[in-house]
């Protein structure tokens, strides 16, 4: 495997410390940064994927935690937008120079505005992919921010999941459980609604 890529070659024009890190790349994997997390035997709050996205049609970059969600609607207001949604594979790759599953925030072919999660920073060392399939670069977080140019924000999903209570239904809402940050897969752990009170007749 070639370990010289566009996004290697940026962090080392940045001077950025790094060091690189390959594992076996599984196309079929349902999730590829958490196979690239089990691979390297790393916590996937650690791995960080790179997601290609749209706001109001403009193409941006996110960077999270692989083992979290986007929110759309936070990806969007980052931007100062209105609407997001994820950009389609082959424009990603038309519009970075990189395959799918090997996507760098690093050495794009077309620099976009990017943001990073800001739970990355509550780790010293995180990895990000290298611009290879298989191919992850270990660096400091507050690198990989200043090399990227991006804005911190938080853009991960909170999950309120419950039994809402429906208009006119015959039980109140069962007590909701807020998970933070949203586990994947999404799951609901609320108990199930308890019945209203009836009085005697």
């Amino acid at each position: 495997m070639a370990k010289t890529t566009p996004a290697t070659l940026a962090l080392g024009k940045a001077g950025v410390a790094f060091t690189l890190h390959t594992y076996d790349y599984d196309p079929d994997a349902g999730r590829v940064g958490l196979q690239a997390a089990e691979s390297l035997g790393a916590d996937p709050a650690r791995v960080l994927k790179t997601l290609m996205a749209q706001v109001d049609g403009k193409p941006v970059c996110a960077v999270l935690a692989s083992d979290q969600e986007v929110s759309m609607k936070k990806l969007a207001a980052v931007f100062g937008g209105k609407t997001a949604a994820m950009m389609k594979p082959a424009d990603a790759e038309r519009l970075t120079g990189y395959r799918v599953g090997g996507v760098s925030p690093f050495g794009q072919k077309r620099a976009v505005p990017t943001v990073v999660d800001e739970a990355a920073l509550g780790h010293d060392r995180v990895f990000v992919n290298g611009g290879q399939r298989g191919l992850q670069a270990q660096l400091a977080p507050s690198d990989l921010i200043a090399a990227t140019g991006a804005k911190v924000a938080s853009i991960t999903l909170l999950f309120l999941a419950c039994a809402a209570g429906r208009k006119g239904a015959r039980h109140r809402p069962a007590p909701c459980k807020l998970i933070f940050p949203v586990p994947s897969p999404q799951r609901s752990e609320c108990p199930p609604p308890s019945p209203r009170p009836t009085s005697p007749s």
